[in-house]
């Protein structure tokens, strides 16, 4: 339903949307939902969604106005739930704490839910306001809306390559290509998703941290695509007592039964899925076991072998490239060959956005589904 947005509406979910994100980490596969209470244009009561399994928005919201919620406009990012779950309906508490007006960011994508909220809220005779900073509440909750839509996650491909398409030279040296101001803006990009996804050739290659280091956050879990569990006992990834017990060897019958012993030896976890003829895991059975996880969202920052492999899959959402003002010349690419021999059968991309970070350009599009 259309929106009559006004400024005050802005201005309040606004904050809302400042709210959410306190939840970010800790609530996954639930969306990050963020609530104000406002009456005579001041806010008398906040919430947000803090821990999977705890006190909803709108619950924590109406607890910190008390009594003074009656006659209140409640501004939430999702639309409140109708149904019980791991806590009871909050269209409940919302109509019995006598709120008068509903300002909804946007429509709960759960089935579950669809709309029941809003017209629940309506037969009490509260006022509802849909679809206010619409896209902004989307956004927010990416991963979650893939997830609960489609029981997969949402994969977002990251590249750090030169203007000419090179992650690493021909040698392949690649520390660092892109500047420390892109290393930043990357782990911001880190602390969005569930969990940071490569493949044991970067492993070999970097010995990576994989963490949020150079922004606020928390560390996302660690997947490493390691058909044949080839990973080093030394690897900083299994040497760190906080590090290996939020990371996940993904490998396939081929890995020694004795190498995955000394790996969960070390607290790590070790997953055997089922492979192509390549000797990959295959996608279908990766996203189908990180379903089990309640992993929305995957940050993948795998070199040439693993983008590519996921691009040909049809399963990646989203692609974020920083790119230097630099040229190498031969080198290795950013992805590798994707079998498109017309340039009709190109991937297209939409929703494209453009920004500068100091002298590196970060673009960030959509696949075209």
């Amino acid at each position: 339903m259309p929106t009559n947005e006004n400024a005050e509406d802005k201005k309040f979910m606004k904050k809302a949307l400042q709210l959410s994100v306190k939840g970010r980490g800790d609530v996954h596969p639930n969306p990050m939902v963020g609530a104000v209470i406002v009456k005579n244009g001041e806010i008398i009561g906040e919430g947000y969604h803090e821990k999977f399994g705890r006190a909803h928005a709108e619950l924590n919201a109406i607890s910190d106005a008390g009594d003074d919620a009656a006659g209140s406009t409640l501004y939430v990012t999702l639309e409140p739930c109708v149904h019980h779950g791991k806590t009871p309906p909050c269209v409940d508490a919302v109509f019995q704490a006598g709120i008068a007006r509903v300002v909804v960011g946007m429509v709960d994508p759960n089935p579950q839910v669809m709309g029941k909220g809003i017209n629940y809220m309506r037969t009490k005779g509260i006022e509802v306001t849909e679809n206010v900073l619409e896209n902004e509440c989307k956004e927010l909750n990416f991963g979650y809306i893939k997830f609960i839509t489609t029981g997969k996650p949402f994969l977002t491909l990251k590249i750090a390559q030169t203007l000419d398409g090179r992650i690493a030279t021909s040698t392949g040296h690649s520390k660092w290509v892109t500047s420390r101001s892109s290393r930043h803006a990357a782990h911001r990009l880190r602390a969005r998703h569930n969990a940071i996804m490569i493949g044991i050739g970067t492993l070999l290659t970097d010995d990576p941290l994989l963490t949020v280091r150079y922004a606020n956050g928390i560390s996302p879990v660690r997947i490493i695509l390691d058909s044949k569990l080839r990973v080093p006992l030394d690897a900083k990834l299994l040497i760190s007592d906080e590090l290996a017990p939020k990371t996940i060897f993904i490998c396939t019958e081929q890995a020694s039964k004795e190498k995955i012993a000394r790996i969960e030896e070390k607290g790590a976890t070790v997953e055997i899925l089922p492979h192509d003829e390549k000797g990959w895991v295959t996608w279908e059975a990766l996203l189908e076991y990180l379903k089990t996880l309640g992993i929305t969202s995957v940050l993948i920052e795998g070199g040439n072998t693993v983008q590519t492999s996921c691009m040909r899959s049809g399963h990646a959402d989203r692609i974020a490239v920083f790119i230097a003002p630099k040229i190498l010349g031969s080198g290795i690419d950013a992805i590798g060959d994707l079998g498109i021999r017309n340039i009709n059968s190109a991937i297209q991309l939409v929703n494209v956005k453009i920004r500068r970070i100091k002298e590196d350009l970060l673009f960030i599009a959509d696949f075209e589904k």
